[in-house]
């Protein structure tokens, strides 16, 4: 491990791998929260109350999600700063690549602000989980997640906040899932085409979901 993190290659291949595992958690939770779309009387709140109690999930899984998060984005500003250090000299005129993509030169500016908008997430729903449990031991209740989730959309300042980092999380990750596949080595030709193509996909339809997840609780108040 401390040999990957001492290369540059070492440590693109280790955010890839981080990538790959918050790609796979935003998939799962996205499922989850999509449930809240069948009311107060559907699914969310069962499969809500199993994440929220299951203990595997509670202190295993999560704190490795909460690992794979902050190595993510600590990687990927540390390879910033290594980038931009190894070019000390700057042009006086950008010449910009005609493969480079704006989004793709300008990734740590996308993430600074899916950072931003996690930061409000855990506020909203994680910190707010531990204070009703851990803090304030208050009593079970099955079925308080769907009005929970449904109460914090009733701000529109909050909804469009989280319309537009979904946005700008469908352009992160429409560069950051065919890097993260390419720095693990999947680069032959054939691979390469289904990987776009899944890649264009995904930062579509999943930020999408969300999306339509907080507008409709929104406007369903």
């Amino acid at each position: 491990m401390a040999g990957l993190t001492q290369s540059t290659i070492g440590r693109k291949f280790l955010m890839a791998l981080s990538a790959m595992f918050l790609l796979i958690f935003l998939l799962i939770h996205l499922s989850v929260n999509l449930l809240s779309l069948f009311g107060e009387e559907g699914p969310f709140n069962a499969a809500s109350h199993f994440m929220g109690y299951n203990p595997l999930i509670q202190f295993a899984m999560q704190p490795v999600l909460i690992v794979g998060v902050v190595f993510h984005f600590v990687m990927g500003f540390v390879l910033e700063l290594k980038n931009k250090n190894a070019r000390p000299i700057k042009y006086a005129v950008a010449k910009n690549s005609g493969n480079s993509t704006w989004m793709s030169r300008n990734m740590i500016i996308s993430g600074a602000v899916i950072l931003a908008f996690l930061g409000l997430h855990f506020y909203d729903f994680w910190i707010h989980e531990m204070n009703y449990k851990y803090l304030e031991g208050l009593a079970i209740d099955e079925g308080r997640y769907w009005e929970e989730l449904h109460a914090k959309f009733a701000d529109p300042i909050r909804v469009a906040f989280y319309v537009i980092s979904f946005v700008l999380l469908g352009l992160h990750l429409s560069h950051g899932f065919q890097s993260s596949f390419q720095s693990i080595g999947a680069r032959h030709p054939k691979y390469l085409k289904c990987v776009n193509t899944l890649g264009t996909w995904y930062s579509i339809l999943i930020p999408l979901g969300f999306i339509i997840v907080a507008v409709f609780h929104f406007v369903t108040q």
